[in-house]
């Protein structure tokens, strides 16, 4: 015997599987690194919300700011 196939018995199937892990980590990160930016929006536009439903800002700095963030 050669010792091919990582142990799983079938020469190929090891490497197979090997980069099918490394294709998934990829696309993973790329999803995950992704959600961020939308994330932050909306975070910052409920942080935007409360300070109007607060009363710390009025509603032409309101409108304003809701504007900077589209």
């Amino acid at each position: 015997m050669m010792g091919s196939g990582f142990g799983f018995g079938i020469p190929g199937l090891g490497m197979l599987l090997v980069w099918g892990l490394v294709i998934w980590l990829v696309v993973w990160l790329v999803g995950t690194l992704g959600k961020g930016d939308r994330g932050t929006t909306k975070d910052a536009r409920a942080v935007l919300d409360e300070r109007f439903a607060r009363g710390e800002i009025d509603r032409e700095e309101y409108e304003e700011k809701k504007r900077a963030l589209i």
